[in-house]
């Protein structure tokens, strides 16, 4: 049984008339009958009634245009929705990125794609570097918004923004009034800091500001996101080096400050090697939109 069995069988069941639905279908009327007929061979039962002067659906013929209309129609709808998701109209897009991320490009990238593309399913998830790298290689994300990558074999990794460093201090730290810190003066701070199998390049990035320091501030706790780090740093337990953007976070009893040197961090986009879809090559333009000056 052929599909375009079933669809000369319904042009033939609404037309009720051979002649008609063969000019309807663009094709003659000798090949429209033996498609009936062969149809109604492997059914083993009669659609349609035939006389020389009219053609009527029978019980069963009734019967099958009920279900094949359906369907047909599924089908015909499972069609246009795959062409949908093949031009980037609809379907899903799996996004991970850190925390940090969602200070900057995240909002306003969401908000033009959802405005541009309101039929595809954004799913969002806030996760670190190495969870987004993880799942990027096992196929569970399709972009990734990650810090200070390095190399990463089966990845492609586009550059999309670059930020300073800054100092984050309890409000009451001797530190507090100064303008800039230098490195010299976080001498054998205590520091909250992420894990590093989980940040592994931003975390080495941290690392390497007090990489000449006889005794570098040393890690007294690790949190895995931003809001915890400064919810830390204001109980007192510590320092941090983040991002600048964090300054638009507000948390009581912390501030920040500029390093010396300007050390820097860049946020990446990642996606598996390989064509992506449509789709996400639209959300992929959404954020590099949110940089352009």
């Amino acid at each position: 049984m052929e599909l375009r069995q079933l669809r000369y069988f319904l042009v033939v069941a609404d037309e009720l008339h051979f002649a008609r639905a063969a000019e309807r279908l663009h094709i003659t009327q000798p090949p429209l009958t033996v498609a009936v007929r062969k149809l109604e061979r492997e059914l083993g039962v009669q659609l349609f009634d035939r006389t020389t002067r009219r053609v009527m659906l029978t019980a069963a013929g009734q019967a099958f245009r009920d279900r094949v209309q359906a369907a047909v129609s599924d089908l015909d709808d499972a069609a246009g929705d795959v062409a949908d998701v093949a031009a980037g109209k609809s379907g899903r897009i799996r996004v991970g990125f850190v925390s940090s991320a969602s200070y900057t490009t995240v909002p306003e990238a969401i908000r033009a794609f959802r405005q541009q593309r309101p039929r595809i399913d954004l799913v969002l998830n806030p996760l670190t570097s190495g969870e987004q790298i993880e799942q990027l290689l096992d196929g569970n994300l399709d972009l990734g918004l990650i810090r200070d990558p390095g190399d990463v074999p089966g990845l492609n990794l586009e550059p999309l923004s670059t930020e300073d460093l800054v100092v984050v201090i309890p409000e009451t730290h001797h530190l507090a009034s100064a303008d800039e810190v230098r490195p010299q003066e976080l001498e054998g701070e205590p520091m909250v800091l992420f894990p590093y199998r989980l940040m592994p390049g931003f975390v080495a990035r941290v690392l390497r500001v007090f990489a000449t320091l006889p005794t570098p501030p040393f890690v007294v706790q690790q949190a895995i996101h931003q809001e915890t780090v400064l919810g830390l740093v204001a109980a007192g337990l510590g320092i941090s080096i983040l991002p600048e953007s964090v300054q638009r976070f507000q948390m009581p009893g912390v501030t920040t400050r500029r390093i010396v040197g300007r050390p820097q961090t860049e946020l990446f986009i990642a996606r598996p090697l390989g064509g992506g879809s449509p789709a996400a090559e639209d959300f992929i333009e959404c954020l590099r939109a949110q940089i352009r000056p």
